[in-house]
């Protein structure tokens, strides 16, 4: 039985203590981490054998948010959790992309990580302590992880930036504060993965924040340097490897590297390239028709291999990209809005080969995602959803739902417009925009960002700024490089780096890189970022031309949005038993009505009339009466003593028979029956709620300060306004229900 160990880190401030050889011991390797009260166990576990057949290495991540972790029961019908949530799906792609590059490229077992929540104390985030986590455990086991070539293992941090000092691992409350949420892993040598929202953040210190997270996870690289040599085990060296054989990639080299240069050599378009490319790949594979000691998937692996290397020495030493433009050159761009009659807003972006259609959609506040994960956040107004059919690259596909990196895309574009999207007291409505894929040769993501931002303007969504988006690559070949301008997708597969960039035109809003390699310097970083902001500021002109600002009118068809502000205690009159009366209202109106526990009363409604009547109708079941104000009611009950009078819904008050008329009354009945309509004035409001009201007041026009000292009621008789007469002291010959004038 392995003995417990346990170590401590400090990293910005804060202890994380790791603890291993306590759980989870038959697990390849296994950490418990811990940042305050959020603990999360860690495992790493590798097949016995590989997975023949396949020509990447079979690494899956998995995070299970268990709900006890925050101490409660899942909200669905089973009482426990399904399918893992976008936040727990993006902790995922967040664990594997830093950790993908750093196994051998010939090593083909499988290897699942788990990450377990056991404990979270919506204090410390886990996202973070998961990346970490993971690189812990592998380091453990005896996985090939991370050895000499690949410089393993990695560390992780989180950067905030408040009062214009950067914060490593900001906790959820201070992310309210923070205009910039990084997260960047690595490491020793240098960043592998950036992950980023921000509020309009400068180039400048974008380079400044990634070299302060670099030196804040260096700590964590300190320690699983002890974790292996006091814990860790053996890493295996006798796998069965996957790796080309000499003489095939010899022979398909002599055999095709000239016709392949030569199709490269043309400037094509991809599927053109594609089928050149394709129709040689076909021929050379015929050709080891037959031959029993050569393995087809080898040749045409060798085969791929050529086509990479040679497009990567054309463009860092020729500066020659496959389609034959400049470095920092963008492919032709087009901007369309207005494509869909029925939606609320709709956007069309191209961008060379890569198109994009993002639809815009305007819901109530009940239309908001309701959350039921480990986070704090219970609720999202604004959510962004990315397709991604095969069509779009010409393929076939069974469809079955968004796969990880759709969902991964949708977010990365939600991040980039968050910013800048209105504040529900501005613009009252939940927010849901779809991009659909039509097209994709290179960055579709970045292409959403544009479509989303046209989509929103054409919807009338005041959004603050136009946002724009970009995908930048970097080919390096020992100490050439080249930064790529709008990569195409042959660009991005044989690149070294994707960086994709949003924002407007003063800063950044979005920053999504992944690096296939070490060594990616401060300067190579500060280029890519500078040509990235030139070519975002071309791309925001071509949005801007075509649709200056957000569509003063919205569709016909979107709801139209009034707020009303009710005293939180009228909100039950709102409601009504069971919910009856909200109901009713709905049902008479066709507006949709949605309440916030604040006293805002949200109704929608494509017509104007229809949200008019239910805030009428709303108005006069939550209004107060004031002293002073006179209101016209129905008699609802009458009493030997007086009448009690409806001034509206639900509310009612008494007129007292010394208040039902300006002389003397004999019976309560002679002035009012149940259903009349009296017009009276609100002389009192005891401490209890109860309103006392007067007719008198409104017949002889008292202020309110005189109804709050004549009506006084007293033990006695009804006569001491003046012996039961009238204005002057005389009846006037009116009849004994007030001359006919009741009102």
């Amino acid at each position: 039985m392995s003995e417990a160990k346990q170590y401590n880190v400090v990293v910005g401030g804060d202890l994380i203590t790791v603890e291993t050889g306590k759980l989870a011991r038959l697990a390849g390797g296994a950490v418990t981490i811990r940042q305050g009260d959020t603990v999360l166990l860690v495992t790493a576990t590798m097949s016995k054998k590989p997975r023949a057949g396949i020509s990447f290495l079979p690494l899956s991540v998995d995070y299970e948010e268990r709900l006890y972790a925050a101490g409660r029961i899942p909200g669905s019908f089973f009482r426990r959790e399904g399918r893992p949530s976008e936040g727990g799906i993006l902790t995922c792609r967040l664990t594997d992309r830093p950790l993908r590059p750093l196994f051998p490229m010939d090593f083909r077992n499988e290897v699942q990580i788990i990450i377990t929540a056991l404990s979270i104390d919506q204090t410390y985030q886990p996202d973070i302590l998961a990346v970490v986590g993971a690189s812990m455990a592998l380091t453990l086991s005896d996985i090939p992880f991370g050895v000499s070539p690949y410089n393993g293992p990695i560390g992780a941090v989180r950067v905030g930036l408040i009062d214009g000092e950067f914060v490593a691992n900001p906790t959820f409350d201070q992310m309210s504060e923070t205009t910039l949420d990084l997260r960047v892993a690595g490491t020793r040598d240098g960043i592998l993965m950036v992950e980023c929202g921000a509020q309009e953040v400068s180039e400048d210190t974008m380079v400044a924040a990634l070299d302060f997270a670099h030196e804040q996870y260096q700590p964590l690289m300190d320690l699983q340097a002890q974790l292996a040599e006091e814990a860790g085990k053996p890493k295996i060296t006798d796998y069965t490897r996957f790796a080309l054989d000499e003489t095939v990639k010899s022979e398909v080299s002599n055999a095709m590297r000239e016709r392949i240069v030569g199709v490269l050599g043309e400037e094509l378009d991809k599927d053109a390239r594609d089928e050149q490319l394709l129709t040689l790949e076909d021929e050379l594979v015929d050709s080891y028709d037959g031959r029993d000691d050569i393995n087809l998937s080898d040749v045409r692996e060798a085969f791929h291999s050529i086509v990479k290397t040679e497009t990567r020495r054309r463009i860092v030493e020729d500066h020659v990209r496959p389609d034959g433009r400049r470095l920092t050159e963008i492919r032709p761009l087009e901007a369309e809005t207005g494509l869909s009659p029925r939606a609320h807003g709709s956007g069309l972006f191209t961008r060379g080969e890569t198109q994009v259609l993002s639809i815009a959609t305007l819901g109530t506040p009940r239309d908001a995602q309701r959350l039921d994960t480990l986070s704090p956040v219970d609720e999202k107004r604004y959510m962004h959803h990315y397709n991604f059919p095969p069509y779009s690259t010409g393929e076939t596909w069974f469809l079955r739902g968004p796969k990880r990196r759709e969902i991964g895309h949708g977010a990365l574009v939600e991040t980039a417009l968050r910013y800048v999207l209105p504040s529900v007291d501005e613009f009252p409505y939940t927010l849901r925009v779809v991009s659909e894929s039509l097209a994709s040769n290179g960055s579709t993501s970045m292409a959403s960002v544009c479509g989303s931002t046209l989509a929103l303007m054409d919807a009338g969504v005041p959004i603050r700024k136009p946002v724009g988006g970009i995908a930048m690559g970097l080919v390096k070949e020992g100490d050439k490089y080249v930064v790529l301008t709008d990569i195409q997708g042959l660009e991005d597969h044989i690149g070294d780096m994707d960086f994709k960039v949003a924002g407007t035109e003063e800063g950044i809003t979005a920053l999504q890189m992944d690096i296939k390699i070490t060594g990616i310097t401060h300067e190579i970083m500060a280029q890519a970022l500078s040509q990235a902001k030139d070519a975002r500021v071309e791309i925001l002109k071509t949005i801007t031309d075509h649709l200056p600002e957000a569509r003063a009118e919205m569709s016909p068809f979107a709801p139209r949005m009034t707020i009303v502000q009710v005293p939180i205690e009228k909100i039950g009159a709102i409601i009504g038993p069971g919910g009856k009366t909200i109901r009713a209202i709905q049902e008479d109106t066709g507006a949709k009505i949605d309440i916030e526990d604040d006293g805002r009363v949200f109704i929608a409604a494509s017509e104007g009339p229809a949200a008019d009547k239910a805030r009428e109708l709303i108005e006069a079941l939550t209004q107060s009466a004031e002293i002073g104000t006179i209101y016209t009611g129905k008699v609802v009950r009458v009493t030997d003593f007086g009448a009690f009078v409806e001034v509206f819904p639900g509310t009612e008050g008494l007129v007292h028979i010394s208040q039902l008329a300006d002389y003397r009354v004999e019976r309560v009945e002679d002035i009012a029956r149940e259903g009349d309509e009296l017009t009276v004035m609100v002389t009192d409001i005891r401490n209890d709620g109860k309103i006392r009201l007067s007719r008198q007041a409104v017949l002889e026009g008292w202020t309110a300060e005189e109804a709050r000292e004549k009506d006084r009621p007293s033990g006695g008789g009804r006569d001491k306004r003046g012996g039961g007469r009238g204005r002057g002291g005389q009846r006037g010959g009116r009849d004994n229900r007030g001359g006919g004038q009741r009102r």
